[in-house]
């Protein structure tokens, strides 16, 4: 069974296509920005402190 692909909670693209403005959302951070799985943007600190995983650390 493929994984879900991450997709951006604004415009519903994957983090490749996706054209929004890019930052963390906790910190305000616009460096090392990735998408994960609940469509929002993390910095790397905070995908750490979080435990976050983007779509390649997953699969």
């Amino acid at each position: 069974m493929a994984e879900k692909e991450f997709k951006c909670s604004q415009c519903d693209l994957p983090e490749g296509r996706c054209a929004c403005e890019k930052y963390c959302c906790l910190c305000q951070n616009m460096e090392g920005v990735r998408l994960v799985g609940d469509g929002l943007y993390y910095c790397t600190d905070c995908r750490e402190a979080c435990d976050y995983k983007t779509q390649e650390e997953i699969a």
